[in-house]
């Protein structure tokens, strides 16, 4: 049995991601596709539970920033082992994010750090980039209908551009079809309230968790 509880070989696959184990998790994928487990069974029940633990020990303190990035890293390198085995076009049911850091800002490590983990998750990301116009993130709500709006600001000095994209999203009626989620040093829990936005992430945890509880909802 694995340090998670649980037996067979997609718990450990599970316990191996968790556990930031490379060669027993390559290993063991590969065990799981000979027993003619499918693909989509060992990506849900075994290396989503395996990131959703890196993720858990990260928020309590028992894994660093490091590790968690190590931990999706393994995590996109499994998904390549089984990428030819699996459809990925569009979104598993799980939600789809569009993703960008504000005008005027050209940070991009915590919002790359959030995709890779959303993603890892099960979310299709759409990644605008970085020094996104407001009208671009308008454009790409409208065009892509996503349940989530990813807003990154790492500079105080860029919080107007925040507000503006929210602004205009009210003005063209799309404000209610999309949960605002934002993250950077800049913001925080009193200015996401007072702009009108659905959650404010100290890290790329909390925003999957809001995501996902989000999409538990009913999304949007």
């Amino acid at each position: 049995m694995g340090a998670l509880g649980l037996t067979g070989v997609l718990d450990d696959i599970a316990d191996a991601l968790a556990n930031l184990n490379s060669k027993d998790l390559r290993r063991l994928i590969q065990e799981a596709l000979d027993e003619g487990i499918p693909p989509i069974r060992i990506l849900e029940d075994g290396l989503r539970r395996g990131l959703e633990e890196v993720g858990r020990r990260f928020e309590a303190g028992e894994y660093f920033l490091s590790e968690l990035l190590y931990g999706a890293d393994l995590m996109s390198d499994s998904m390549g082992l089984l990428a030819s085995r699996l459809n990925f076009e569009g979104s598993d049911g799980r939600g789809v994010i569009v993703l960008g850091t504000v005008r005027g800002d050209i940070h991009d490590i915590g919002k790359n750090i959030f995709k890779m983990f959303a993603e890892g998750c099960g979310f299709k990301v759409y990644d605008l980039g970085v020094d996104v116009d407001p009208e671009r993130f308008i454009e790409a709500v409208s065009e892509r209908s996503p349940d989530v709006l990813g807003l990154s600001a790492l500079l105080t000095t860029v919080l107007p551009e925040v507000e503006l994209v929210v602004k205009r999203l009210k003005e063209k009626g799309l404000r209610n079809k999309v949960k605002i989620l934002l993250g950077g040093n800049a913001v925080t829990e009193e200015f996401g309230r007072r702009i009108g936005v659905d959650g404010v992430a100290v890290d790329a945890v909390q925003g999957v968790k809001f995501c996902r509880e989000w999409m538990t909802d009913g999304g949007a």
